[in-house]
């Protein structure tokens, strides 16, 4: 069972999905993004449609940084009961994480600091289009106006 969140993941798991030579599933999930002083809690805005008891789940990331969503992800969806757990991620950036609980188990590119946008990651719901994946310079972006 593939299990991949919305909405950066969907291209990366599409793609991963159909080179897999062995049948499986795809399901996705929704969170809401992390609130200040929530210590790491996440709100579930879509779940998943199929049940995971006895299935092999890999939670499909485009990019692992301080590791909060997967853990979140990852005792969430354990809770359910799956045969195995684990997550791949197109992208990883492990010298950025908070929590080391996270059952990455593969990594496509270990990237450095920088903004990336395409290939399903977006940038404030823009870029995700790109057919490949983009360094982003953040000097060259518009500036946002304060609105206090």
């Amino acid at each position: 069972m593939l299990v991949a969140p919305l909405k950066s993941s969907v291209v990366f798991v599409a793609d991963l999905s159909r080179a897999l030579a062995i049948p499986h599933h795809l399901d996705f999930i929704e969170l809401a993004g992390y609130l200040a002083g929530a210590d790491g809690c996440a709100r579930l805005l879509k779940d998943l449609d199929t049940p995971l008891h006895g299935r092999h789940v890999l939670v499909v990331e485009e990019i692992v940084d301080t590791g909060l969503t997967l853990n979140f992800l990852s005792r969430t969806l354990g809770l359910r009961d799956p045969a195995s757990l684990h997550a791949v991620s197109l992208l990883d950036r492990p010298y950025r994480r908070l929590v080391d609980d996270v059952p990455l188990r593969y990594v496509g590119f270990t990237v450095p600091d920088e903004l990336f946008a395409g290939y399903g990651l977006g940038l404030d719901e823009s870029w995700r289009s790109l057919p490949d994946l983009r360094v982003v310079d953040p000097a060259a972006l518009p500036a946002v106006e304060d609105a206090a």
